[in-house]
């Protein structure tokens, strides 16, 4: 796939590409001769039957290497020449295993390709990350790796990965992984307290008369305004919308093909609200009402819900969670439609009447001379103004990949460091790039001013705060 071509067509770049990803669990095949039985999934799958057990068993041989060094601390990535390979161990004695190609360059040679793999491009704490969300997403919708085992055997927990992992692998776009993907976070909607109050206080009168209602969540142009359910479990599935339910609807509804559904009933307030999953048409009395099942909780209630996600007018979108013991009816959506769908049309213009405010507000300098990223560890809020619109193929970011990764390192350094801290850097392209690290926040700022100096830089920075985060205090 190759991405950048280089003056004079003489160089080109090669990015990132899966190589491969398996799961094994090594007490499963624990004797010579078994060692097949130890893996669960493996992708590619039409690698032969020796290299997939040899190469499982090499990742074997480095974790239990790695051991003897750091018992609690085992091995989560090895590097070489050409590819790197992270290690992530979710459940006891369950693997996941992936191995990422380096970036190449290549070169013409006397008319022959030349290939330079670039060993310290990649970074470590962005894969660890991606793995690690392969696994959240994986148990968002299957429960656990031990669960599985429980309920059939290997042969069940084998056919739920190999369902789940053959279609989730297609939408890694490991050439545009950053920072966000370390953060995984979540971009929230800021509200008034008026309008907010008005929510709440919607959302309570509806779980009350929709008793199998369980969690609520409610979410504005792909902006969380609030969440019923446990941070870990929101911003996964948070994930999950975001970059994959709502985009495949969106498609459809740009197209123009969204029109009022039965606006023509009588009694009924004209509404544009429909149902992402489950039923399409409510009319249609054998309309399915099947709705994806999603586990929560897993540490200790391990809660078995439907996702039923419901969307109103324009972008405004309603996620409710029932619990799964009782699958929601056709008369449960229809009565939902009836209660949620013209109180969304009401709530819909307050809100964005708020969002013309925000963006009032904020659009006051058409392209400003700084960039950021700004994450809290606390409530997982995420803030981006490098990422333009995120598609469910990829996430682009509007600076150079080469800064993208400078504010990978200072991630890296961050996380190291317990205290606050500051780094400030100057990258070869006349940029600046600032991390700061203040009480459970991280701020990265990107800034273009070429003569800049350091206290200057500095001045900007604070600048920034003052107009941007003028409620968060930052120690300085």
């Amino acid at each position: 796939r190759p991405s950048m071509a280089a003056a004079g067509g003489q160089e080109k770049q090669l990015a990132p590409v899966l190589l491969s990803f398996f799961i094994y669990n090594p007490k499963l095949g624990p004797k010579e001769g078994e060692e097949e039985k130890k893996i669960l999934f493996y992708h590619p799958n039409e690698v032969e039957k020796n290299e997939k057990i040899r190469n499982v068993g090499l990742c074997e041989a480095i974790v239990q290497f790695t051991r003897t060094f750091s018992p609690t601390k085992p091995a989560k990535s090895l590097h070489t020449q050409k590819n790197r390979q992270f290690f992530h161990e979710p459940e006891e004695n369950f693997w996941m295993v992936m191995v990422v190609r380096n970036p190449i360059i290549e070169k013409h040679k006397d008319g022959k390709p030349v290939y330079e793999y670039q060993e310290e491009e990649l970074l470590d704490k962005v894969y660890s990350s991606v793995l690690q969300q392969c696994y959240s997403m994986y148990k968002l919708f299957n429960g656990t790796f031990l669960k599985a085992m429980e309920d059939g055997g290997v042969k069940a927990l084998k056919e739920r990965l190999e369902k789940f992992f053959h279609r989730y692998l297609q939408t890694l776009h490991l050439q545009s992984c950053d920072l966000l993907d370390v953060f995984c976070g979540i971009s929230f909607f800021p509200l008034d307290k008026m309008t907010y109050l008005k929510i709440q206080s919607f959302i309570n009168r509806m779980e009350e008369s929709l008793n199998i209602v369980k969690y609520t969540a409610f979410l504005y142009n792909d902006q969380l305004i609030w969440s019923g359910l446990e941070q870990d479990d929101m911003r996964i599935l948070y994930k999950y919308l975001t970059t994959s339910l709502f985009p495949r609807h969106m498609e459809p509804e740009l197209a123009g093909r969204d029109s009022p559904i039965r606006a023509e009933m009588p009694g009924n307030l004209q509404h544009y609200g429909r149902f992402l999953t489950g039923p399409l048409n409510l009319n249609d009395p054998e309309a399915k009402c099947r709705f994806p099942k999603i586990f929560v909780n897993t540490d200790d209630t391990y809660e078995e819900l439907h996702l039923i996600v419901y969307k109103g007018i324009s972008s405004l979108s309603l996620f409710n969670f029932t619990v799964a013991s009782i699958p929601p009816t056709l008369e449960f959506c229809r009565k939902l439609d009836s209660i949620v769908g013209p109180q969304l049309t009401v709530l819909a213009s307050d809100i964005c009447e708020q969002y013309n405010i925000n963006k009032r507000i904020s659009g006051a300098e058409k392209e400003p001379q700084f960039k950021f990223i700004y994450f809290n560890h606390m409530n997982l809020a995420e803030k981006s103004t490098i990422h333009m619109r995120k598609t469910p193929s990829v996430s682009l970011a509007s600076v150079h990949p080469d800064l993208m990764k400078i504010l990978g390192d200072i991630n890296s350094d961050f996380s190291r460091a317990d205290e606050d801290e500051e780094i400030i850097v100057k990258a070869m392209s006349d940029y600046w790039v600032v991390g700061k690290k203040s009480d459970q926040r991280e701020l990265y700022v990107i800034l273009n001013q070429k003569n800049a100096n350091l206290i200057e830089v500095n001045e900007e920075v604070k600048k920034l705060c003052a107009t941007q985060f003028n409620n968060i205090f930052f120690l300085d």
